[in-house]
């Protein structure tokens, strides 16, 4: 067996190593995954919560999403076991009332409602329940929630009131279903006006049933996209381990990373589905499931963003190893996951509701700075490997790396265009009621970054002359053979060797270059 023989199957038995432990905790995420652990979803649990003072009241906000309305199934939201406690100090005070002891009011209104909860007497702050005031300038009744009905229907927005009775330090809800007229972003409150309620807790569960599901409204949508998504990785991975197989003999290590990050994306969209698909079902979404499906989502972006680091550097192509920039590129990956998972976590993990939570924003900063470094690293690198490349005179690589600089160029400005978008789409709509196109601002990025890997993949997809890009110090393989035979056309035959020692002196000067990088670095 020769020397190339031997390389040859260490290659092979590396990957297949590679391969093989890629496979083993894929599946092992898949069997994690249909662990049992709810938690809430658009089933809304209380758990004995505090209502706070906000103005002139004490509310507790129950839910915000987005609710379809369609003739032929219903789109409620269900009460069930609400129950709220007071304080025996409270019981005692309001124990002399002749009726009842203490009111809470619930409230659902839709968003384009909104004004018509609330009022001001004097144009100042908006107060929820009616005061001394605005009993005489608007007719309401004090010391209950001002409510003014809606022009498309006298009834809404609904207002149910739940009454304390006796000295009783809890009182029960009951069993009570809303059913919803009309698509909307609907909104739902626990409103206590008697400052003597001062510190009651809640405790139950409601139900926001969609017509087709318990997914909530802004949601609903992507599990349709995800099913879309998976196909695609399934078509783009058949198509990659078809070339992969056939070529086994020929396969650069890089293309081992662009094999792992395809069964990444796949695994992660697929994963996606069964989350939604699983909340829809049951309202219930699981929080080891949703913690693994942001796990592997978190790891995908990662891994995607490293590959393209490790392209930009020329690594297998231009350089053999990172040298002594691997251990900056495997911290900045370890930051850039913590950042990316924390933020997941944050935004996915637990979500009950259409409305992003403010924790999102303070965890936003620390991703998108780790992004603009990366981008930053990533351009310049590029620009260093064409410059290589242009001195080694190696047109293919050349070629190659243009396009794929080109494709990059168009990632980032299209990135830029839609996060100003992203902006402008938030900041016009303050309230939601855009809740039908929001799932958009999320699939973007997994089109986005669908389409460079697609990129990668055509650039980089094995072939017979796959080890023509390869990284190699031999002389005269850096160079193209239409190269090589256009500077010896009509030379003499003694003329070759100077050819040959000029490409040597070339070569040497790079290595040299290179060598004070990676010291530099």
């Amino acid at each position: 067996m020769d020397f190339t023989t031997q390389i040859r199957a260490a290659r092979r038995r590396r990957s297949n190593g590679i391969l093989h432990g890629i496979f083993m905790k894929l599946s092992l995420l898949l069997l994690l995954s249909f662990l049992p652990n709810p938690t809430n979803a658009s089933i809304h649990i209380y758990d004995s919560q505090t209502f706070r003072e906000v103005g002139n009241a004490y509310l507790l906000p129950g839910g915000s999403e987005g609710i379809a309305a369609t003739l032929s199934a219903r789109s409620y939201i269900r009460f069930e076991n609400i129950t709220f406690w007071r304080s025996k100090d409270a019981a005692e005070k309001l124990s002399d009332m002749k009726h009842s002891t203490g009111l809470i009011q619930v409230i659902i209104f839709e968003a384009a409602d909104r004004n018509n909860i609330g009022g001001s007497a004097y144009g100042g702050q908006r107060d929820i329940c009616c005061s001394p005031d605005l009993a005489k300038m608007e007719g309401c009744k004090q010391g209950e929630v001002i409510r003014r009905p809606s022009a498309t229907d006298n009834k809404w927005p609904i207002v149910l009131n739940v009454r304390f009775s006796g000295n009783y330090l809890h009182t029960n809800m009951g069993y009570q279903e809303i059913l919803i007229p009309k698509t909307g972003m609907y909104n739902l409150f626990f409103v206590a006006c008697d400052p003597k309620l001062k510190g009651v807790t809640m405790s139950g569960k409601t139900l926001w049933k969609n017509p087709d599901g318990y997914l909530p409204g802004r949601m609903a949508p992507l599990m349709k996209f995800y099913v879309f998504m998976s196909l695609a990785y399934v078509l783009l991975g058949i198509i990659w381990f078809t070339q992969y197989v056939r070529f086994w003999k020929d396969i650069l290590q890089l293309q081992h990373c662009i094999t792992a990050v395809i069964a990444l994306g796949l695994f992660e969209m697929i994963l996606w589905y069964c989350d939604y698909d699983n909340f829809n079902s049951t309202g219930m979404r699981p929080i080891v499931v949703t913690t693994l499906v942001v796990t592997v989502g978190a790891v995908r972006k990662t891994v995607s963003r490293l590959l393209i680091l490790i392209v930009s550097m020329g690594y297998g192509v231009v350089r053999p190893t990172l040298g002594g920039l691997t251990s900056k590129v495997i911290l900045l990956g370890i930051t850039f996951f913590l950042a990316t998972e924390l933020l997941n976590i944050t935004e996915y993990v637990g979500t009950i509701n259409d409305v992003s939570g403010r924790a999102r924003l303070f965890l936003v900063l620390p991703d998108a700075f780790l992004d603009a470094f990366l981008i930053l690293w990533i351009f310049t690198s590029l620009s260093k490997t064409l410059e290589q490349l242009q001195a080694k005179r190696s047109s293919v690589k050349l070629d190659m790396y243009r396009k794929f600089s080109n494709a990059l160029a168009v990632a980032v400005i299209a990135s830029v265009a839609w996060i100003v978008y992203e902006v402008y789409f938030k900041a016009t709509d303050p309230f939601n009621e855009k809740w039908q196109s929001a799932w958009v601002i999320t699939a973007f990025w997994d089109i986005l970054a669908f389409a460079l890997l697609c990129v990668i993949c055509y650039l980089w997809a094995p072939s017979q002359s796959s080890q023509r890009y390869a990284y190699s110090d031999e002389v005269g393989e850096e160079s193209d053979d239409e190269e090589s035979q256009s500077l010896t056309r009509g030379k003499p035959e003694g003329d070759i060797s100077l050819v040959k020692q000029e490409n040597i002196d070339n070569a040497k000067d790079f290595d040299e270059d290179d060598t004070e990088e990676d010291k530099r670095e």
